[in-house]
């Protein structure tokens, strides 16, 4: 089986791709443009591997995704095209999430969409795997609080409002086109990664400082 698997070089799509390529048969491709929320360096385990191929492509730019996805004929699509940095970010660089999470969602969408009917009949079991945040469903009001898939959108921040409309684009194309689509909103995710970090800082402070420090 072939994924494309787009802006994956951060940390949750660069675990994806790793565990694809070290646990599965599947052949990965990444459509990545390598902005400031990831890096190559994260994939360098498995750059070498014949299962991967990378390809370095503007996810906003319809034809460049129309001919990846031509050239590899993917039985999945998987995007994590998500400016996924700190929502505090999204209030001062408003228009790089909409950039990110809507707009590239649309174009992936349209792009991926009418390639998709060009398939051929083994490959009509395709999916458009979007993965998204439960930040659309908006604040917890209570440490109890929960929220369901059934619950509505209510989203408080621009970077969570972009990742609403993404949402929705997905819900349209699988509705109004017949485009195939699975939509997961995810939880917060921590990485083994991001948790060496944390323990580095918290241990360096601890040592400075000499006192506890809250994670």
């Amino acid at each position: 089986m072939k994924i494309l698997v787009t802006s994956c070089a951060g940390f949750i799509g660069s675990a994806i791709i790793r565990h694809l390529i070290n646990n599965t048969e599947h052949s990965v491709i990444n459509a990545e443009k390598l902005t400031h929320a990831g890096g190559s360096e994260s994939l360098t385990s498995v750059c070498d591997t014949p299962r991967y191929n990378f390809e370095k492509i503007n996810t906003c730019n319809k034809p460049e995704v129309r001919h990846i996805f031509s050239q590899y004929q993917s039985d999945i699509v998987m995007p994590l095209t998500s400016n996924s940095s700190p929502t505090n970010r999204s209030i001062v660089e408003t228009g790089e999430f909409i950039q990110t999470n809507s707009l590239a969602t649309y174009t992936l969408a349209e792009a991926i969409g009418k390639g998709f009917t060009e398939l051929s009949e083994p490959q009509k079991t395709f999916h458009f795997h979007h993965i998204s945040t439960d930040e659309v469903y908006g604040d917890v009001e209570t440490p109890e609080g929960l929220f369901t898939e059934k619950a509505s959108h209510t989203p408080s921040s621009p970077y969570s409002v972009s990742k609403a409309s993404s949402d929705n684009l997905v819900r349209a194309w699988n509705r109004t086109f017949g485009l195939p689509t699975v939509l997961a909103n995810c939880s917060k995710t921590m990485s083994h990664s991001i948790s060496l970090k944390i323990n580095s800082i918290s241990n360096s402070k601890r040592s400075s400082q000499k006192s506890p420090v809250n994670l």
